[in-house]
């Protein structure tokens, strides 16, 4: 009974819960990135490059490949081995824009909390009371 229990408190704190909705939150932000990338940024590069599809750019290393024939289907090819490097530019590319958005948000969270730290951290000015017991002092030195 003892494991049960110890699982259950673990499973409910606060910190696993929020991981576990960071985890699902990080996975559909994934898949806007994807799509910023697979539908916004790569049809611009390919238009400068000259290639719609970056998924079939390839350098064959050995053997014969038809040229213009896709990677799937230059991969089947007996003997012939391919350098395939146009879905590694789209990962790197989902990568780099997927820690840019992150620090963007991390930094704008860190930016949020200094004005709050400083907020916090900022005296009071003087209740009325203090103000009145000043102003008395005050006169009593005259």
């Amino acid at each position: 009974m003892g494991f049960v229990k110890e699982f259950k408190e673990f499973a409910i704190k606060g910190s696993v819960m929020d991981l576990a909705v960071g985890v699902i939150i990080g996975g559909a932000f994934g898949k806007i990135i994807d799509s910023v990338v697979n539908d916004l940024i790569m049809p611009l590069i390919s238009s400068v490059v000259g290639s719609v599809d970056f998924s079939n750019m390839y350098v064959v290393l050995k053997g014969s490949v038809a040229e213009g024939m896709a990677l799937v289907e230059a991969r089947k090819v007996p003997g012939a081995v391919v350098f395939a490097y146009g879905n590694f530019i789209t990962v790197a590319i989902n990568f780099l824009l997927l820690a840019l958005a992150v620090f963007m948000l991390v930094k704008g969270i860190n930016s949020m909390k200094r004005k709050q730290e400083a907020v916090a951290a900022a005296p009071a000015g003087p209740t009325k009371e203090e103000v009145l017991l000043t102003e008395i002092r005050d006169l009593l030195k005259k």
